[in-house]
């Protein structure tokens, strides 16, 4: 009998010992966003777990326990940079089967945890959301109205991240780690254009929900709306790049929605909220404001979409010729011109990795920033430093340099380069320049 007792305690042991063993972390990754630092911990099978907060002393502390869980991760080699969260490690559990996972956090906070099943890409996680302020915002600061002329707003949205990877190559590459780079490389090409500012949607690698994307261009008061993507498809063979803008029965929907809500009047309307406050927010006037404001960044989406394709289409193979319309969330803005852009299929094995060349990435760039610039000098806003910016077409002649053309049309070389997108400076006797002067 004794012998028997022996025999089950030590099969409970094993048991315990291999089931344990099946329990672990298999990894961390941490997404510091703007309203929040998003940790989750991929695990073996369901978690279970507790946490508690220490509040009493600094460094203020998390702390989560994995009931008969081992770590696997090596927590010091995490790399990330949150205003929230200053460390993540390990530390002594209340049980050997236990993983003791604490986090050091600047600001006493009311953390939000809770576990996920698992789906088509992840398995089991345990998410850990502390909320605050976790990177540096960029703010465009513009000058007061009527003083000085004011650099036009672009607001630039990445598509995808964090969690979301978006569409994934044949090669395993993210699309939400070509939009980024793209973009990245768009605002300082922007920001380097004394007429021109860019804000970007997400910095990082962290998601933004997709109805906040467009609000961040109207808090930043933005003139125009670009988002990036990369196209994918069932199949490897289509490729080139596109531009969308907003489809009609979407705008439609969209603006019976506004309609609906009177607080967002003001905010969609600028300072035509102001009169129809003043009207008693009368429905017809309301709808009328709204419908005209609506067209009126439709059409500049549409004028848009055709400058940044033409562009486009000298740097890489374009897909569709003309702008597509279609029902994306992301360019429902009824005040902002806005547009869609897709880079390219990174369904394509080629286009895959043309994508992810620095090189190809900054020739990308380059065009939008071309064709940007190009919409806001034939679509002049008043009070801006492009609105005084004039296109003249000039054939070049025998003894024309880049030189004698600026100082003939008061303008400058690295402008007249920009915007035909010349690599150099040689001109050929007959070539057509476009010369953007003040």
């Amino acid at each position: 009998m004794k012998i028997v007792r022996c025999a089950l305690c030590m099969f409970a042991l094993l048991w315990s010992s291999i089931a344990v063993a099946g329990e672990a972390i298999e990894s961390v990754r941490v997404w510091p966003a703007p309203d929040k630092t998003r940790i989750v911990f991929d695990l073996a099978s369901a978690p279970e777990h507790s946490y508690f907060t220490l509040y009493d002393s600094r460094p203020y502390r998390l702390v989560i326990d994995f009931r008969g869980t081992r770590n696997q991760v090596n927590l010091d080699a995490l790399d990330f940079d949150s205003l929230m969260v200053d460390r993540i490690r390990s530390s002594s559990p209340p049980q050997a089967s236990t993983t003791r996972i604490v986090l050091e956090l600047s600001d006493k906070v009311e953390p939000t945890v809770f576990p996920l099943p698992p789906n088509e890409r992840y398995g089991h996680r345990l998410v850990v959301d502390i909320p605050g302020q976790s990177v540096t915002q960029q703010r465009v600061t513009r000058s007061a109205e009527g003083l000085t002329e004011r650099p036009v707003i672009v607001a630039i949205d990445a598509g995808h991240g964090g969690e979301d990877p978006g569409s994934i190559g044949p090669a395993g590459t993210y699309e939400k780690n070509i939009t980024l780079p793209v973009a990245q490389r768009l605002a300082d090409l922007i920001n380097a254009d004394p007429a021109m500012k860019a804000v970007l949607v997400r910095t990082g690698d962290y998601g933004v929900h997709i109805n906040q994307r467009n609000r961040v261009a109207r808090r930043e008061r933005a003139d125009m709306f670009i988002s990036i993507h990369a196209d994918a498809f069932t199949s490897p063979q289509p490729r080139g790049a596109s531009v969308w803008v907003l489809s009609r029965r979407r705008a439609n929907t969209e603006l019976g929605r506004w309609l609906e809500n009177r607080e967002q009047h003001s905010e969609l309307l600028g300072g035509a909220g102001e009169v129809l406050s003043n009207n008693g927010d009368d429905p017809y006037l309301a709808r009328t404001l709204l419908d005209m404001s609506l067209d009126s960044s439709m059409s500049g989406g549409f004028d848009a979409a055709n400058l940044l394709l033409s562009r486009l289409s000298t740097v890489t193979r374009v897909h569709r010729r003309e702008p597509q319309a279609a029902s994306f969330a992301v360019l429902n803005s009824p005040d902002i011109p806005s547009v869609l852009v897709e880079l390219g299929f990174i369904s394509n094995p080629q286009e895959e990795q043309n994508l992810r060349s620095a090189a190809h990435q900054q020739r990308l760039a380059q065009a939008l920033y071309d064709g940007t610039r190009e919409f806001f000098i034939k679509h002049p806003i008043d009070g801006t430093v492009l609105a005084n910016q004039r296109i003249r077409q000039h054939r070049v002649q025998s003894g024309d340099s880049l030189s004698v053309l600026a100082e003939r049309y008061g303008t400058s070389v690295r402008a007249i380069q920009q915007h035909n997108s010349l690599s150099n400076t040689v001109l050929r006797v007959g070539q057509m320049l476009e010369i953007p002067s003040s």
